[in-house]
């Protein structure tokens, strides 16, 4: 009965204190400054709120958007021999694809090449893909601009012994040499794919034709001599990522496996992962499935440093408009004082019928969070409206060359929604404390006699 009566009581205080807190909220004429500056509080919060909510929705565009183009035009998970070349590579791709949470595999190879047109000359990044794997076409057709890459599947014309070939280190020629002679039209030994940037600065487009140059090792004592290809423009694409555009060149694997010697070997497994949340566990499930003869690593190795300078980028623009937000927040402690001074008397009345100090400073403290409440829930609907409009409507225009995108990409995360409105509460909580405290330290005699 006791423990009922004692419950009873509590409720009833709490239900007075914020009773008389909500009241304080309201305008009477000679309160009218009072009340316009707790508005102007709220107001000041929402504003930080809705800000603080679409910076990072605008910033966590960014990062998905330059992560979705990168990672698609290069591996998430790679699995590397430390044999060098893989041969028999079928039986490791259906070991990759049985692990749970990989959507495909793609064996690849990767070598540097000196790209050349009648018209310009590049130093390019070769590499080599099935372009009838549909985990990895499917994603590379979201960037492709001209052409198809299924003329990356048509075999190059046979290879003539290239004429151009010379020893990096001269070698001494025997007597009966002639002089090298380049055919009047060279046999394309393929098609393949080139980035934008480097398209322009090739000055080609579909179907021209290109000149690749490789240093390879030939003879018995593996004298380094250079190889040169000659294929075709069969598709562009375009990523909006600049190093990609400029430098990345994707080829037939046949081709690839052809042009630099190394028939029926591939460098390695690229693996397409289902959802990116879950490269930690794919990639510890495949370190345990190869074991120590191979090294698998993931995307975030890869691009650790990047990944670690936008994580900060981010973390600095939070940081910055949290600050707005405790600007505003702490314009509550201003509001709160003068609450104070103008209720002194009533103050003074509470106590004296039997308020605790507590209990008068729960009264403040409660109204301080109601303000805080408003801004920030204010804040936070102002904040997804104006989510949804920069998604929606794309008024708001950047430079696409830098960039890669024409307009504000968005990407709302409910976490983020949640992170804000604690921590502009914790803030508008901590501004109430010092209020609060002084109006609690009233002695009811002294407000009397004054």
């Amino acid at each position: 009965m006791a423990a009922r009566l004692n419950g009873a009581q509590s409720g009833l205080h709490l239900r007075y204190e914020l009773q008389i807190a909500v009241r304080y909220l309201r305008a009477r004429r000679r309160d009218a400054f009072i009340s316009i500056t707790t508005i102007f509080t709220a107001v000041g919060v929402m504003i930080g709120v809705a800000a603080l909510v679409i910076v990072l929705a605008v910033m966590s565009g960014f990062e998905q958007s330059l992560r979705q183009r990168i990672l698609t035009l290069t591996p998430q998970v790679q699995i590397l021999s430390f044999n060098g070349s893989i041969s028999g590579y079928d039986g490791l791709m259906a070991r990759a694809n049985a692990v749970r949470g990989v959507a495909g595999s793609d064996p690849f190879i990767v070598g540097q090449a000196m790209m050349s047109s009648p018209r310009g000359i590049s130093g390019v990044i070769v590499r080599g893909i099935d372009p009838q794997n549909a985990a990895i076409v499917s994603q590379l057709l979201h960037y492709i601009q001209n052409g198809s890459l299924d003329s990356l599947s048509a075999p190059g014309a046979p290879a003539q012994p290239a004429p151009s070939q010379v020893a990096a280190q001269p070698r001494a020629a025997p007597s009966s040499a002639t002089p090298a002679t380049s055919p009047a039209t060279p046999m394309s030994d393929g098609a393949i794919a080139i980035g934008s940037t480097l398209a322009e600065k090739l000055k080609v487009a579909i179907g021209d034709p290109v000149t690749a140059v490789v240093p390879v090792t030939a003879g018995p004592d593996n004298d380094i001599v250079t190889k040169t290809g000659h294929f075709t423009v069969g598709a562009i694409f375009e990523s909006g990522v600049a190093f990609l555009d400029r430098d990345l060149v994707f080829m037939g694997l046949g081709n690839a496996q052809h042009f630099f010697g190394r028939e029926g070997k591939v460098d390695g497994l690229e693996i397409q992962l289902i959802n990116l949340d879950d490269t930690d566990l794919v990639t510890a499930q495949l370190r345990s499935l190869f074991g120590s003869s191979y090294r698998v690593s993931n995307w975030m190795e890869f691009n650790e440093a990047a990944a670690a300078g936008f994580e900060m980028l981010k973390r600095v623009y939070a940081l910055v408009l949290l600050m707005l937000i405790g600007v505003a927040a702490f314009n509550l402690v201003a509001t709160l004082i003068m609450v104070v001074m103008e209720k002194r008397k009533d103050i003074a009345v509470l106590m004296s019928m039997g308020a605790t100090a507590g209990e008068v400073r729960l009264i403040f403290v409660l109204k301080g969070l109601i303000v805080g409440a408003f801004g920030t829930g204010a804040g936070l609907l102002l904040g997804a409206i104006g989510c949804f409009i920069l998604s929606h409507y794309h008024f708001i225009h950047i430079q696409k060359e830098i960039y890669g995108m024409s307009t504000l990409p968005i990407a709302v995360q409910p976490l983020s929604f949640v992170l804000v409105a604690v921590a502009s509460m914790i803030l508008c909580l901590i501004a109430t404390f010092y209020p609060a405290r002084q109006a609690s330290r009233e002695l009811p005699v002294e407000v009397f006699r004054s």
